[in-house]
């Protein structure tokens, strides 16, 4: 029967590169290049080009090979989901994390422990992503981006729904990563009345999903003539530096889909649809998971570390 002392207290450290795995000499989602890079998906605040060897899933490698080029790594070593492998004396595999497409949780096991590392997840469904697979973990090295008892993420499908309330063309704001490709589908499945335009950078992203094999749907590279030209139920879906850059844009209702509060300050539709974790769904994975320990990163821990007191051990890493 394990117990708690038999854990590996620095087994992950938080670093200014980012986590790092001393026992087994590598990082989870680095910051800056480095030579063995453990990667949980292709988000660009945990994937970064320029690693020697990168560890990820395929999907995951062909997003960074667009996003960086030849920069992207000198070597992917491509895992399958559930696929055992050794790093430097580390047995390690991925099981989808249901975050974006090749999303992963990265399970470490040594000396008869195992440290389970989430990166970002959500447990919603999502057709444009693997559905999230729990593992059991003695470890659990969560994200808690949205760790507050007073975050509740609404029905993402009753959410996309206000956009059949709006007649006039809107101008979608999202990550083009993910997001993009979810709301996609979403917006074909549930607002079959609109039709979507893409933001040039946004359709490079949707046609590897294609090739990975999922379906999103109907949509169109943005032509300006066609937004002109039609006055009512256009989406034009846009990354949010080009939806920021469009803060006057006129004869078009703005809405910006995202989990956060403050980022659907002055829009004229508040369009809450995360790919994150929110608290309720945090304590369904605690719950699955079933760890002795927990350990936070990206994000609070502290009212996790409150919830839990007397029950769990939680450490905050950052």
């Amino acid at each position: 029967m394990l117990n708690q002392n038999e854990i590996i207290d620095d087994f992950i450290l938080q670093t200014k590169i980012g986590l790092f795995c001393s026992y087994g000499n590598f990082y989870l989602d680095p910051k800056e290049p480095i030579v063995d890079a453990v990667i949980s998906h292709a988000h660009g605040d945990h994937a970064v080009g320029g690693n020697s060897n990168v560890y990820c899933t395929k999907a995951t490698s062909m997003f960074m090979q667009h996003r960086y080029k030849k920069f992207a790594a000198v070597d992917f070593h491509i895992k399958t989901y559930h696929e055992v492998f050794e790093l430097n004396g580390i047995e390690i595999s991925f099981y989808p994390a249901g975050h974006i497409l090749g999303s992963a949780l990265v399970l470490m096991q040594y000396k008869g422990i195992k440290y389970l590392y989430t990166g970002d997840y959500k447990l919603e469904e999502d057709s444009t992503c693997e559905a999230i697979e729990f593992v059991n973990a003695d470890v659990l090295i969560t994200e808690t981006t949205f760790a507050n008892p007073e975050t509740e993420h609404p029905n993402a499908i009753e959410e996309i729904k206000k956009l059949n309330s709006v007649s006039a063309n809107i101008m979608l704001g999202s990550y083009a990563l993910g997001k993009s490709q979810r709301l996609i589908a979403m917006i074909n499945q549930h607002c079959i009345e609109k039709r979507i335009l893409l933001h040039h950078s946004i359709v490079p992203f949707g046609k590897i999903y294609e090739e990975m094999g999922i379906s999103l749907g109907k949509y169109e590279v943005y032509d300006r003539k066609v937004m002109k030209n039609n006055q009512t139920n256009m989406i034009y879906i846009v990354p949010p530096m080009v939806f920021n850059s469009y803060f006057k844009a006129i004869n078009v209702v703005r809405v910006f889909a995202t989990g956060w509060k403050h980022l659907q300050n002055n829009n004229e539709i508040q369009l809450y649809i995360s790919d994150h974790v929110d608290w309720k769904a945090i304590l369904k994975t605690i719950e699955m998971v079933k760890p002795m320990q927990i350990w936070t990163t990206h994000g609070s821990g502290t009212q996790l570390k409150s919830y839990f007191e007397s029950k769990l051990v939680v450490k905050l890493l950052n």
